[in-house]
């Protein structure tokens, strides 16, 4: 493991993007190359001896850490955008954050039955786009066959 300390490269801003929000600033650790690899390599190792055949993330930090991760551990990345950016059918999700609502969209065969997905993304607030993305992920899925009395 590195001497890197992360959190070094993360810097706080009170009151964005509105009063009482807390804002964690990855950008001071997206400029540097060493921290930005120590990062991927301590994500990576977390997923060491996981089998992962994708990683979903939302736009658009999500995707800063989901693209390399999925190449670092061989996987493919599956991006979950904001409507009308996706270019093939999706399945939509409405969701409520903590200043405000959102939608998220996610190609239909985005994810395949069977598939062992990891999420990611840059930080988790109240978990609602993380929430939208599994939500996503779940109507991708086949439904159970229906009960036969």
């Amino acid at each position: 493991m590195s001497e890197i300390d992360l959190k070094a490269y993360i810097r706080d801003i009170p009151d964005f993007p509105k009063p009482g929000i807390l804002f964690r600033d990855i950008t001071p650790l997206l400029a540097n190359p060493h921290a930005f690899n120590e990062a991927i390599d301590q994500m990576a190792a977390h997923c060491e001896g996981k089998k992962i055949d994708a990683i979903v993330a939302a736009e658009a930090r999500g995707f800063i850490f989901a693209a390399p991760l999925a190449l670092k551990l061989n996987c493919g990345f599956v991006p979950v955008r904001k409507p009308g950016k996706l270019p093939f059918d999706t399945h939509a999700f409405h969701y409520e954050l903590e200043y405000g609502s959102d939608t998220l969209e996610i190609h239909i065969d985005g994810v395949q039955p069977g598939q062992n997905v990891l999420m990611v993304d840059d930080l988790l607030a109240t978990g609602g786009t993380m929430k939208a993305c599994c939500n996503l992920v779940k109507r991708s899925e086949p439904p159970l066959p229906a009960a036969v009395s």
